[in-house]
């Protein structure tokens, strides 16, 4: 593959509103002997990437910085630190953040600690859209509420990027699952392994889901952000776990603290920006596995080229878009 000195990308002279992503010329980055340089086929934007680049999430970005978290593409030059050759389909879903430029181009250097081998014959857009709520799965279920087969699941949001994830993956580890979503999305929770679904429009829905779990739910992970603790606490059995999930803007709601200690409680609350290398590994093992299997897949809502990469973040942040938004070179 011949590599050019020059390529498109999306990036930010300063952190703003999705009107600052400038599509433009930008040299080719050259990757260093531990690095890889990688053509990118399909990319996708997640709710982090909002955040760096309106500079809501202070982090470092030495300008011009290319947007973007997700990677998957074909290996274009290999460092000779490396085990990746030129032609190799691989994947990346940690760019965009600590200095490290983005996936929003024709190219990426990415260090070969944070890249991995795509599994044959999977789609890169199919790829892209699952990758970060994958990894994100995998923290919360196995690092965090350390979810094991045969305990109750509630995964509250059950039908979006994430909770998708959530349920497909608990599925595989042999949970049972309880789903809260909006009644149209019942179907596709079901399909993606939950055993039982409930509208959360419902006015008795804790209800329902206490008569669903009369020896109480293990873990509880609510991926809208809302975390009525008031209500799903008690729900709780002994030594049950939350997973806390909330936007920049999430509420805080009350903590009834006497719902949790004499049964053990624990909240668990992490951010996949912080994870480790040696994390982000192991969340690559069970993503590929689950990929290699057809066990992980998202609903893509929209498919943006590039040159439109601002109107794929403003369809993210105004909420127009219903699943998945990919960006493709």
């Amino acid at each position: 593959m011949a590599i050019p000195q020059t390529m498109q990308a999306a990036f930010i002279r300063h952190p703003g509103s999705a009107d600052s992503i400038i599509v433009g010329e930008l040299p080719v980055p050259q990757p260093g002997p531990t690095d890889v340089l990688v053509h990118m086929e399909a990319s996708a934007v997640n709710q982090v990437d909002l955040f760096v680049r309106s500079g809501a999430f202070p982090t470092h970005t030495p300008f011009p910085f290319v947007i973007g978290r997700d990677l998957v593409g074909t290996v274009a030059a290999a460092g000779p630190g490396t085990e990746f050759a030129a032609g190799d389909p691989v994947w990346c879903n940690s760019l965009g953040h600590h200095g490290r430029q983005g996936a929003f181009a024709q190219y990426a250097v990415v260090a070969a600690e944070r890249l991995y081998p795509l599994p044959a014959q999977v789609e890169p857009s199919q790829a892209a859209a699952v990758l970060h709520p994958g990894a994100t799965a995998h923290l919360g279920l196995l690092r965090e509420a350390r979810l094991s087969a045969g305990e109750t699941l509630l995964v509250e949001g059950a039908a979006g990027g994430v909770g998708s994830a959530v349920v497909q993956m608990a599925s595989t580890l042999g949970a049972r699952i309880i789903a809260t979503a909006a009644a149209q999305d019942e179907s596709w929770c079901r399909s993606c392994g939950a055993d039982v679904v409930y509208d959360y429009h419902d006015r008795d829905l804790y209800q329902q889901i206490g008569a669903a779990a009369p020896d109480g739910v293990d873990v509880w992970w609510d991926t809208s952000g809302r975390n009525d603790f008031s209500q799903c606490l008690p729900l709780l059995a002994m030594g049950g776990r939350a997973v806390v999930m909330s936007g920049l803007q999430g509420a805080s709601p009350t903590l009834p603290v006497g719902q949790m200690y004499p049964r053990e409680i624990t909240l668990h609350g992490f951010a996949i920006s912080n994870a480790s290398t040696s994390d982000l590994a192991a969340a690559a093992k069970t993503v590929n596995r689950l990929l290699d299997m057809g066990r992980l897949q998202a609903r893509i809502g929209a498919t943006f080229r590039l040159a439109d990469a601002a109107q794929a973040h403003a369809a993210l942040e105004d909420g127009s878009v219903k699943g998945r938004i990919v960006v493709l070179p």
